[in-house]
């Protein structure tokens, strides 16, 4: 397909992204399709991220109560001092070295630095402001879900003997490194499979994301810095916030395609003459 022709972001291959194919979608994208004015359904799509990020915050106090019922009931919790003692096990020195150098690009320095830069070579690249605007908002919602959760359990990390210096003092769950990773990576990986073509490559891409969110959550648990819980709580959370921005996005994609003017038979007759000579 001519990429002079291809919408911009709304296909991820031969699929279509302002085309829903649940009831819930179609019944969202005819409301805000509907309305009467270009402002009207942008504000509509404020108010829908809006709800979806209350929502996600709403989504992290539930986790906690989960966990907390968990950890009565030796749920999955029961495979938290397992796992940290096979981790500390089979820890070497120069494995030890080697996943802090890499869980520090997942860190408070290192994550903002990393972001920054391809958000800057995503919108020179794509002359676009969407990587911006949705890591943006990707970017806010993990903040916020790290703080709640945080503030809510303030559950103390693994004992300092079983964790690699530098050490941490802030509370473990959820693991905050997961989360943001999870976030600005998923979004980002979204973003980038919307410019590729083949669909080797969309795989490879989606693959190498995947093996990067979980090596920075596993390597959160080799050094000891956090349960086994606190990162699976991580890479939940920081999935449901990433569909929702895919959500908005999509719908964001449908009214603009909805509210562009079509051109005119006469206008597409005089195209195809111009070419033609």
């Amino acid at each position: 397909m001519d990429l002079q022709r291809r919408p911009v972001e709304e296909s991820i291959g031969d699929r279509d992204l302002t085309h829903w194919r649940t009831p819930i979608g179609r019944a969202l994208a005819r409301v805000v399709t509907r309305t009467s004015t270009w402002t009207a359904a942008t504000w509509l799509l404020v108010a829908t991220v809006l709800v979806c990020f209350v929502g996600i915050v709403g989504l992290t106090a539930a986790a906690t109560e989960t966990y907390d019922a968990v950890v009565e009931g030796d749920g999955v919790a029961a495979l938290d001092h397992p796992v940290l003692e096979l981790a500390v096990q089979h820890r070497t020195p120069a494995l030890a070295q080697a996943l802090t150098t890499f869980t520090d690009i997942g860190g408070k320095v290192g994550m903002p630095i990393l972001s920054v830069a391809l958000i800057l070579l995503a919108t020179w690249a794509w002359r676009s402001w969407s990587p911006a605007v949705l890591t943006t908002l990707a970017a806010a919602g993990s903040l916020a879900m790290t703080v709640v959760g945080k503030q809510l359990i303030g559950r103390v990390r693994p004992p300092l003997a079983d964790a690699v210096p530098p050490f941490e003092t802030s509370p473990s769950f959820p693991s905050g490194h997961t989360l943001n990773t999870t976030v600005i990576i998923g979004v980002l990986t979204y973003l980038l499979l919307t410019h590729l073509h083949r669909r080797r490559t969309r795989i490879l891409a989606v693959v190498l994301a995947s093996c990067w969110i979980v090596a920075m959550g596993l390597s959160r648990v080799v050094l000891g810095h956090h349960w086994l819980t606190d990162v699976v709580t991580g890479w939940l959370l920081g999935l449901a916030w990433v569909l929702a921005l895919v959500v908005c996005h999509r719908m964001w994609l449908t009214v603009r395609k909805h509210r562009s003017p079509s051109p005119s038979p006469a206008a597409q007759g005089r195209s195809g003459a111009t070419k033609a000579t």
